[in-house]
């Protein structure tokens, strides 16, 4: 039991380390100095939204490594790593960079990349498919504010 707890741990720390990227930028001076699109949320929602949701996405990460072995596996933590490897460059390309487009073209692929994910999840994992479902619902708002960002400025 131990094992598996620190197993989690270490995915859910991973996502910690990768969401403190965006300690780097000024992100606020930044994103309040954009045009901002009407359906924009208030920016302390951000916050709860994506802790959560990190728990969510290191428990799909920890639920799918303790798959039993099979074909579909690999790919699976495959998928994982790059939908994390998306998420994560997403912040220093939109914040960063400051470049909407290339933030937009990598949110988009993540969106692909969290589509295929449950498509293979649901006959695989129910319980990892319904976590991926309100972070698949997140993101895909998050591309949509991430063009309305694109378009307006």
């Amino acid at each position: 039991m131990a094992r598996k707890i620190l197993i989690w741990v270490i995915f859910y720390l991973g996502t910690i380390v990768a969401a403190s990227s965006a300690a780097l930028w000024e992100i606020q001076s930044y994103y309040f100095a954009l045009e901002q699109p009407f359906f924009a949320p208030p920016a302390w929602l951000f916050g709860p939204v994506w802790t959560i949701l990190y728990i969510f996405v290191a428990t799909i990460g920890y639920r799918i490594v303790m798959l039993p072995q099979s074909d579909i596996k690999p790919v699976l933590i495959a998928l994982w790593t790059l939908q994390f490897a998306l998420n994560t460059i997403w912040t220093p390309s939109f914040f960063g960079a400051q470049n909407l487009g290339i933030a937009l073209i990598y949110i988009g692929a993540l969106d692909i990349v969290v589509l295929i994910s449950m498509a293979l999840l649901w006959t695989r994992d129910r319980i990892s498919f319904w976590l991926a479902l309100p972070y698949m619902a997140w993101i895909g708002f998050a591309t949509a504010l991430n063009a309305g960002f694109f378009l307006l400025n």
